[in-house]
């Protein structure tokens, strides 16, 4: 018998099979019907930056950044079996092969992925997950949503993160309190992010006249250039910058 956790993916992963009869649709508009109530969970997690996210990523200066940068490449590598296998659930043999090579050297070179020796061997993070998986599968984006402390997101993607929480197979190898390391080393890696892009998320949460619709705008576009979806602003700029979790 299947645990419960892993029925349950199975299950939203058969919906969406079920679902994604046609062709990923290409989007060009921004779908926000529940604009009031995003902009509140918007103002929630801006004021969770301020007081605690923001703080924290820079504290202890640069001593302090190269510790939440190698806890970051923990989680980083502890995260590779998931993406692995969305690789294979798109059919995507390269990417499959290429994400396994780095989980095999980051966790023998980089000793358990303290360090990210693949990144400079010329093997850098090719990143999926099961959002991208449904993508290929055909699920449409639907509506946009910003999600307490998880940030900007879709319909689609706010269900492919449900999936990829039973997805990773350390899950089911590890146990307690194991994974409360794993659990935590993934938190850690948010506030390694909010330092490396500080100046690029400040823009936008702190120097923008409309806080909210900067970040949806960034959020949406930079999603679509990842999936290769064509949009006329991505011409000008793909927005490389991951506002997730912000």
């Amino acid at each position: 018998m299947y645990p419960s956790s892993l029925r349950l993916a199975l299950c939203l992963m058969t919906a969406t099979l079920l679902a994604a009869c046609t062709a990923p649709e290409v989007t060009q508009t921004i779908n926000d019907p529940y604009e009031k109530q995003n902009r509140a969970v918007h103002e929630f997690n801006k004021k969770l930056d301020t007081a605690i996210l923001k703080p924290l990523s820079g504290a202890g200066g640069e001593g302090g950044g190269m510790v939440l940068k190698t806890v970051g490449n923990v989680a980083g590598n502890l995260d590779t079996p998931r993406m692995v296998v969305n690789d294979l659930l798109q059919a995507n043999v390269e990417d499959a092969g290429h994400n396994f090579m780095r989980l095999l050297i980051n966790s023998t070179f980089g000793i358990a992925g303290l360090f990210d020796p693949a990144t400079a061997w010329g093997l850098p993070s090719r990143y999926s997950d099961f959002g991208e998986t449904m993508h290929v599968w055909g699920a449409s984006e639907g509506v946009y949503q910003e999600l307490p402390l998880l940030g900007p997101s879709t319909t689609r993607d706010t269900a492919g993160r449900m999936v990829d929480l039973f997805l990773n197979p350390l899950s089911y190898a590890v146990t307690a309190p194991e994974t409360y390391y794993i659990a935590g080393s993934k938190a850690v890696s948010t506030l390694s992010a909010r330092g490396e892009y500080a100046d690029s998320v400040d823009d936008v949460l702190y120097g923008s006249a409309d806080s909210y619709a900067q970040t949806r705008l960034l959020y949406l576009q930079n999603r679509r250039f990842q999936l290769g979806q064509t949009v006329e602003a991505e011409e000008e700029d793909p927005f490389a910058l991951d506002t997730e979790g912000f």
